[in-house]
């Protein structure tokens, strides 16, 4: 009786989770990993403001070169997502191009979101579409610079993503074209271009809003600089928290709260993947 108890409990427990529908797969990407909102929610004098959560957030202020509106993500007719339809929607999100032709400028990372898996995008616009509307016009961006012709070439052919079964490459999707990780934390060069192939996650861009100004930090394997003498438990506290492992709290604009809601197993493909990164210094 026992071992048929036992056989029947372990049978349960090998039953794969319940699954998710597209619009709590795309609630889950928007409330953690993504963190969608660390951009385009209204920032009040206590933090963001959820009444208006996804409406527009502050403007993002790069010196001289521009300033850009973080727009409305709502699905409010006028002012947000609700008059695009789906395909405008994906376009807008992974190439970075309104349906009259014009391009969105930066901050959005388009050559990240190229990589988004069409289930996980589907997931999205179907979660963005079931936020309830809230009517903010929110500026244009100004940009003193020149846009190119296209962020990144048509996309033609499917994506999916990588199976969780393999934690580096889903961490590595994760930390790319879902979280972006690897935009914050990797420096420019002389030229205001990334420097992904040279300086991959060595940190070192400046931040700046009404905490002051940050820094992104090296989140390469380095000893010194970076993650390298870091347990997996400190990390997730980094991220989860933003607490160091010496008790230090760490500044915006990291999402902490959102990276707080990431599970358990995308947590430990996210550490599995950032302890490949090859040890860079901080510029």
């Amino acid at each position: 009786m026992r071992l048929m108890l036992a056989a029947a409990v372990a049978a349960f427990l090998a039953l794969p989770a319940a699954a998710q529908t597209p619009v709590e797969r795309g609630k889950y990407l928007v409330e953690s990993i993504a963190g969608c909102g660390n951009c385009h929610t209204p920032q009040g004098p206590n933090g963001p403001i959820m009444s208006r959560a996804l409406s527009g957030g502050p403007p993002m202020v790069e010196g001289k070169l521009f300033t850009a509106q973080p727009s409305n993500l709502t699905s409010d007719h006028a002012t947000g997502l609700g008059r695009y339809t789906d395909a405008e929607l994906k376009l807008m999100i992974r190439e970075g191009k309104r349906p009259d032709g014009s391009l969105i400028g930066p901050p959005m990372p388009f050559n990240f979101y190229r990589g988004l898996a069409d289930a996980d995008l589907d997931a999205i616009i179907a979660y963005l579409r079931t936020v309830p509307a809230v009517k903010n016009a929110v500026p244009k961006s100004v940009y003193n610079i020149p846009l190119p012709p296209a962020w990144t070439p048509p996309i033609a052919e499917p994506i999916e993503a990588p199976p969780r079964t393999d934690k580096v490459a889903y961490g590595r999707y994760l930390a790319g074209p879902l979280g972006h990780c690897l935009e914050c934390h990797t420096p420019m060069g002389p030229d205001g271009r990334f420097q992904f192939d040279t300086m991959l996650g060595a940190g070192g861009l400046k931040f700046e809003g009404p905490w002051g100004i940050s820094m992104s930090r090296n989140i390469t394997s380095d000893p010194e600089t970076g993650l390298g003498q870091w347990s997996d438990a400190e990390i997730e506290q980094a991220i989860r928290k933003g607490v160091d492992r010496h008790g230090r709290h760490l500044m915006p604009p990291m999402g902490y709260a959102y990276y707080a809601k990431v599970s358990a197993e995308d947590m430990t493909a996210l550490i599995a993947f950032l302890r490949t990164l090859p040890p860079k210094k901080m510029p």
